[in-house]
């Protein structure tokens, strides 16, 4: 466990992509299994620990610290893990105030007094394979035993383990990639692997050392990695040509992957999460043979085409356990395709885009179902047409052009020159902060979470009212102003949010950023955006002249 406590607390205080990887590599090289398929697991977000939630936590804390008190901490540090590891204080410890804490009597983990020096260290695997076996009832009293043994660095490292969501910069990918280093592979190859596999993996570190064969997935219809795109620069604009790229729009929904082979069906996100079960509908509406690799969208098929729903109707359908009959009605989901990876037996991934697009062109014309639609081509002469055609797109739901090289393998990840994304401008709105909150992680000290509104006529003349929040777009000096502007302009305090001066004389004009607007019964305003960010602080603006809540409404019917 301690090794494990020690890598956590290097991976936070690294912002180095590739001394992160330096330290992954390292740690797998030198823990054992299956210590290291755990924590592996963690890293990933693969492990599961039913038997102990956030809540619980809070509560042993409450056991063992004023509520108050732990709520002004937390408030201050802004993460659970670490404000729990900092406030524990273990039982038969004396505090600041001469008080100790009674020690458990007879606990199994802990013994009669307490006194942990001499026990055997904590395994990170026996502390995992405990609480998957143990009761919602007995989960969080082996917890607690745990924090009494550890120190703050172990503490740390336990909660972060059974509460989830590390939170320390360290992505699946980026394992997978010290994974591919560890080992000598291709990080593709470990992302075709790794459907499937469970921790704490014996047989892909069995693989990676040279002791065993590559892990071959048993599941049917399993998950491909994806291609992704980057974003197109200004000076890219010229070597875009028809006869080197094809164009196609940006659809507005998710990315998905849609697999039927061996009669078994799956739906699959670009991080590979299956979310068949949310859009049964969809899934058994497939007719094919193959992978193939589209945008999920809300929408039924009219005379002529799909009539389209936002993304705000997508959302109703997103993140369910279950979906009803009634919702499905009211929102049947459909896939944009816009590239077959698999057609029947044939894996055509390290075919040519122009091949791939004719295959999938002949298996949507085969498909009965009416929940597939193929993306079309934009014909286009030059890249001043693309312009113009970015700058006016035929309908809302979307957000710019694809441009793929014809000649273009589907290579897992983001390789630079086969495929670009260009999306349209966003839409921008000068809105005044209103309230705050401090952040989480690096930015616990500062207050980096703003609430802002806009101008609108009430009963007793111009109010602002909310109509978003937004926790990034910033840099870190214009963070530093705004927290002090904060501080210095605070006039009243609910909890941990404070509200900051906003009168039409007096206040901070932010320009908003955002991708598009939604009706919305939930907000005061009625609206809501979509990807809101603080694109520019206006210290040159007064309060008074910034937008009014009637130009975004007036955005919407547009």
């Amino acid at each position: 466990m301690q090794s494990f406590a020690t890598l956590l607390d290097r991976l936070v205080l690294t912002p180095q992509r590739n001394v992160k990887l330096r330290l992954l590599v390292d740690y797998f090289r030198s823990t054992p299994d299956p210590d290291r398929g755990y924590a592996l697991a963690a890293l990933t977000g693969d492990l599961v620990i039913p038997s102990v939630k956030p809540a619980m936590l809070r509560a042993l804390v409450g056991e063992r610290i004023d509520e108050v008190l732990f709520a002004y901490s937390y408030d201050y540090v802004g993460d659970l893990a670490e404000t729990v590891s900092l406030v524990w204080r273990p039982r038969g410890q004396r505090s600041a105030a001469g008080d100790v804490l009674a020690p458990t009597h007879g606990h199994p983990l802990t013994g009669g007094g307490g006194e942990p020096s001499t026990e055997e260290p904590l395994r990170l695997a026996a502390i995992v394979e405990q609480l998957q076996r143990a009761s919602r009832s007995e989960g969080p009293r082996l917890v607690e035993a745990w924090l009494d043994r550890l120190d703050a660095s172990g503490r740390y490292a336990l909660i972060k383990l059974v509460a989830g969501g590390l939170r320390i910069g360290v992505s699946a990918r980026l394992a997978k990639q010290a994974l591919a280093l560890f080992g000598g592979k291709d990080v593709n190859e470990i992302e075709e692997a790794w459907p499937g596999l469970e921790p704490p993996y014996a047989a892909l570190f069995a693989w990676l050392e040279g002791r065993g064969e590559r892990p071959r997935s048993k599941i049917r219809a399993p998950f491909r990695p994806v291609m992704l795109s980057h974003a197109l620069a200004d000076a890219e604009l010229a070597q875009i040509t028809p006869d080197q790229y094809a164009a196609e729009w940006k659809w507005d929904g998710i990315r998905v992957q849609a697999v039927r082979e061996g009669g078994v069906a799956r739906l699959y996100t670009r991080t590979a999460d299956d979310i068949s079960r949310t859009f049964p509908d969809l899934v058994e509406a497939l007719d094919f043979d193959g992978a193939i690799d589209g945008e999920l969208l809300i929408g039924a098929r009219g005379d002529a085409a799909f009539v389209l729903g936002s993304f705000s109707d997508l959302q109703q359908r997103l993140n369910r356990k279950s979906v009803s009959a009634k919702l499905m009605e009211s929102h049947p989901a459909f896939i944009r395709v816009y590239d077959c990876l698999v057609d029947g037996s044939h894996d055509l991934r390290a075919r040519p885009f122009r091949e791939r697009r004719t295959r999938l062109e002949a298996l949507v014309g085969r498909s009965l179902s009416r929940r597939i639609d193929l993306s079309p081509l934009i014909p286009f002469a030059d890249g001043d047409e693309l312009r113009a055609l970015r700058s006016a797109p035929p309908d809302p739901v979307i957000e710019g052009l694809m441009l793929k090289r014809w000649d273009s393998a589907y290579e897992p990840g983001r390789p630079k020159g086969p495929w670009f994304k260009w999306k349209r401008d966003p839409h921008t709105v000068d809105a005044v902060l209103m309230y705050a909150q401090r952040g989480h992680g690096k930015r616990s000290s500062y207050y980096s979470d703003y609430t802002f509104g806009v101008w609108h006529e009430g009963e007793d003349g111009d109010e602002l009212v909310p109509v978003g929040k937004a926790y990034f777009g910033f840099t870190d000096e214009e963070l530093v102003e705004i927290d002090r502007f904060v501080r210095n302009h605070t006039v009243n305090r609910f909890g941990p949010v404070r509200e900051v001066v906003h009168e039409a004389g007096k206040g901070l004009v932010l320009e908003v950023a955002f991708e598009g607007l939604q009706r919305s019964a939930r907000h005061r305003s009625g609206i809501a955006m979509r990807f809101p960010r603080i694109s520019r602080l206006r210290w040159d603006k007064p309060p008074s002249e910034a937008d009014r809540l009637e130009t975004l409404v007036k955005l919407i019917r547009e």
